[in-house]
């Protein structure tokens, strides 16, 4: 059985403006484990830290709950205060009765009445912690970066600048994402491509960096410090370190009328494209849905025209793992579709 002492603090009357605190100590009196319930004008000052220490020597309490402020402004006060006290630190709780009760509610029943809940909630969470002790646990020192738009490119820059291997996992043939649709930028009207293609080849030739380009993340296990992740590298059909990207491919393609998704459907590609000139890794990709090829065994043209032999009708999808201390989730947006929105005048225009 838990021996816990609650400490309700007035904040000057940031709280005790719109919360009875001595109705609040007095009905937490009655929960479960409490040994001890008091109120003091400011529980974080030297003389509240002082009502602290000497209730936890003077009734042996195993355990605190302290209603104030937001944790983030004094959780690591009050710890220390109970340390001093010979008090595991991860034995003090703390009910926001600050920021999440006082501040927004203007009547005292209901402010009481909801800082007397949540009170009793911190209350039940330290009937069920255990002390616990720092330590330390061996770190992945790599990290993943999902996403190789603009956000996900800069993010693994940052990282690499920093001394640690970072790997880009971008779904599609290339990175650079959305920005690079983009002609210009709000709100300077900036060139995109200025912008952006300086950065996607800094971020190719950065030693710390890996790019997977047309691949997925596709399950991540472990914990923080320590993931393990698999990742989906789809069948190219171009083998990526043979490829030139000399283009002689995409332009003797015979399957023509292939929409491009990187124009949003506005003109065509050929079923073997390179997504954009200043695309990287610049290297050719094969459209399994649109090749002839790989859908009926005919044609292979531009395994015919490749001097370099990079084209493999064969390849497979491969999965791989990997192991990082850390994941950026950087996997960009998708623009509504206006089609619902007549009143825009959407459906005039084809464009």
């Amino acid at each position: 059985m838990q021996r816990i002492g609650v400490f309700v603090c007035h904040c000057g009357t940031n709280i005790a403006g719109t919360v009875d605190v001595k109705a609040v100590a007095q009905a937490l009196k009655a929960e479960q484990g409490v040994v001890f319930s008091t109120d003091y004008q400011y529980m974080c000052s030297q003389a509240g830290q002082d009502i602290i220490k000497a209730a936890i020597a003077e009734h042996q309490l195993t355990g605190i709950v302290v209603c104030s402020c937001s944790p983030r402004m004094h959780e690591a006060t009050f710890r220390k205060t109970a340390a001093a006290a010979g008090l595991n630190p991860y034995m003090v709780e703390i009910a926001n009765i600050r920021e999440q009760c006082s501040w927004v509610h203007k009547e005292m029943p209901i402010g009481t009445e909801k800082a007397i809940i949540l009170g009793k909630a911190a209350v039940a969470k330290v009937n069920l912690n255990a002390p616990l002790t720092p330590g330390e646990s061996p770190v992945t020192k790599r990290a993943l970066v999902i996403g190789g738009g603009i956000a996900g490119i800069q993010t693994a820059l940052d990282i690499a600048d920093a001394g640690f291997p970072v790997d880009i996992v971008e779904k599609k043939p290339t990175i650079g994402g959305k920005m690079a649709q983009l002609d210009k930028t709000f709100p300077t009207l900036d060139c995109a491509a200025c912008i952006l293609t300086p950065k996607m080849v800094d971020v190719a030739q950065n030693e710390n960096v890996r790019i997977f380009s047309y691949s997925e993340v596709t399950d991540v296990k472990g914990f923080v410090g320590n993931f393990d992740v698999t990742i989906k590298r789809k069948a190219r059909f171009v083998k990526e370190d043979v490829c030139t990207g000399c283009g002689a491919c995409t332009e003797k393609c015979p399957q023509k009328k292939v929409p491009n998704e990187f124009n949003l459907g506005m003109d065509n590609r050929r079923a073997i494209y390179i997504p954009f000139a200043q695309a990287v890794p610049k290297v050719a990709t094969i459209d399994p849905n649109y090749c002839t090829m790989l859908q009926k065994g005919k044609c292979g043209l531009c395994a015919k025209i490749c001097t370099a032999g990079a084209i493999d009708y064969q390849a497979k999808d491969e999965f791989i793992q990997e192991k990082y201390g850390a994941i950026v989730v950087a996997t960009g947006f998708n623009p509504i579709s206006m089609d619902k929105f007549d009143e825009f005048a959407y459906s005039q225009s084809k464009d």
